[in-house]
């Protein structure tokens, strides 16, 4: 039973993800709109309404739905290193706790400052805090958290299932061998804005990582099948 709950959260999970992200893109034109102006971003968010904001929770309840698809991976490959597996569930959990509060924001703390923002009796000082704090979201916990964390923890808890599927029986060798090259992508893609390249981003990085999670998303589905199928 465990095998097969964790199959279809591992199908389930790319899917949701996808099919909401492509949602956001849709109606917000996200990530895009991120690099516009903080006015025109929030006016564009509070055009959108509840249905906005849901779609915002629903995407954000995607990366919570990684911390239990970690611990019952784990599980499933239990012949594999039992130290390996530790590590694969703590990486995974806190890939999904990061990822969390990095998105979160969207369904909380910007609808507040879009109304704000909206507001005819806000004072030209009251929309200039706005725009410090949503910048400063943005930064902390869309950059530093959900994007940085997130890719460096999802990395790593990719690279040790891919461990654990080469020493397992349950999964074959080319599994691990294709979570191993997926996990280099998102811990480079983790160095888009470290550094010297805090201020604007890495370009390079900021290709690979979309990439990243379509090979990733496609590498999950294929788990996924693999363990109903077995």
């Amino acid at each position: 039973m465990t095998r097969i709950v964790t199959g279809v959260l591992l199908i389930v999970l790319p899917i949701a993800y996808n099919v909401l992200f492509a949602a956001l893109a849709r109606s917000f034109d996200y990530p895009d709109i991120l690099r516009r102006p903080t006015a025109e971003v929030l006016e564009r968010f509070a055009a959108g309404g509840s249905r906005l904001v849901l779609t915002w929770w629903a995407f954000t309840m995607t990366a919570v739905l990684l911390a239990p698809t970690a611990v019952l991976l784990s599980v499933t490959l239990a012949d594999a290193e039992p130290a390996i597996l530790s590590l694969a569930t703590a990486s995974g959990v806190l890939a999904a706790l990061v990822q969390f509060l990095g998105l979160v924001r969207w369904a909380f703390a910007v609808p507040h400052l879009a109304r704000l923002a909206a507001d005819p009796a806000s004072t030209p000082a009251t929309r200039e805090a706005v725009d410090v704090v949503f910048q400063t979201l943005n930064r902390y916990l869309g950059v530093a958290v959900g994007e940085h964390l997130g890719y460096l923890f999802t990395g790593l808890w990719t690279a040790f299932v891919a461990v654990t599927a080469l020493q397992s029986d349950v999964l074959p060798a080319a599994t691990g061998i294709a979570g191993l090259v997926l996990a280099v992508t998102f811990v480079v893609g983790a160095a888009e804005f470290v550094g010297p390249f805090e201020p604007e981003g890495w370009a390079f990085a900021g290709k690979l990582v979309p990439l990243a999670y379509v090979g990733w998303s496609l590498w999950l589905l294929a788990t996924g099948v693999l363990l109903l199928l077995g």
